[in-house]
């Protein structure tokens, strides 16, 4: 199966490239020159984009404006390449032969749905996004780009909802992996299931690291967040004590990857592999104390 990667050179697009290449003839394309970018140009370059297609099998298209170019960029840019761009690869691809196509989106377009009043909210592919930014109104829109190729009957298409996924404050980053964070490793795993499931039609799944909460633990997330953490995750308690770390006294939405977890996905890396890396001063983690201008 080849696959061709949009977006590369980026963090997650780097980490499926890494990912499918030692099993998989992989191509890369994106607009930053990089080892992982086998073609270079903007991704809304149509004759770049047939080039890139030639005897590809397979898309995982990860290429996006993301949250931080909100308020930079403009609203037309968003709605360029993360609309209409992904519209014309998708056209180009079934064109080209692709029967497999996988979009990387994201659990932020869930938006305000995602935080019910007093408590925290459940995530999962039923809940129905209320998005608030031109970074989650274009993501949903991408989506639907990708149900509406899908509907031919020639695509098989899933995308993938990840949850959140780069370096912050380590006390953060480990709670965040026990309910709304992945390793990008992590979300390359799942992409790669993504692109065996090769039925026909269309499907969503949220990525995020396996929550050890429980729904009937949401009220109690939202006003007494240490009691649900010492139940349901003692062994990370310990280490923030250890550490002579704050514990989070609320906890306001719960990401679910129940539905992916039952095709046998199981992410590797939890808040440990956070603290591993911050003991390895990696730069995947921030340090607990760090200045910034």
């Amino acid at each position: 199966m080849k696959i061709l990667i949009t977006g590369s050179t980026g963090r997650v697009g780097r980490a499926i490239y890494i990912r499918l290449c030692k099993k998989h003839p992989v191509a890369g394309l994106d607009r930053a020159p990089s080892s992982t970018a086998d073609f270079v140009g903007d991704i809304g370059d149509e004759t770049l984009l047939a080039r890139a297609l030639k005897g590809v099998d397979a898309v995982v298209h990860t290429a996006a404006l993301h949250a931080p170019h909100v308020g930079i960029l403009p609203d037309a840019e968003f709605e360029r390449i993360n609309i209409h761009a992904t519209r014309r690869l998708l056209e180009l691809a079934v064109d080209a032969g692709v029967s497999r196509f996988v979009l990387t989106s994201t659990t932020a377009l869930y938006g305000d749905a995602a935080t019910p009043a007093n408590q925290a909210g459940w995530v999962d592919e039923e809940m129905v996004p209320i998005p608030r930014t031109i970074y989650h109104r274009t993501k949903l829109a991408a989506e639907e780009e990708v149900k509406q190729a899908a509907a031919c009957g020639r695509l098989s298409a899933t995308v993938i909802r990840m949850s959140r996924c780069f370096p912050e404050q380590a006390s953060l980053m480990s709670v965040y992996r026990l309910h709304r964070g992945i390793d990008a490793r992590d979300v390359a795993s799942a992409h790669d299931l993504a692109l065996h499931l090769n039925e026909p039609g269309f499907r969503i799944f949220v990525a995020s690291g396996v929550t050890p909460f429980e729904p009937s633990d949401c009220q109690q997330l939202a006003v007494d967040a240490v009691s649900v953490l010492r139940r349901r995750a003692p062994s990370l308690v310990t280490e923030f004590e250890h550490r002579g770390w704050a514990l989070p006294t609320k906890i306001d939405r719960v990401y679910s990857p129940r539905a992916l977890c039952a095709l046998g996905w199981a992410p590797r890396y939890s808040y440990a592999e956070v603290l591993r890396l911050l003991e390895q001063e990696s730069a995947e983690v921030l340090p607990e104390e760090h200045y910034s201008i």
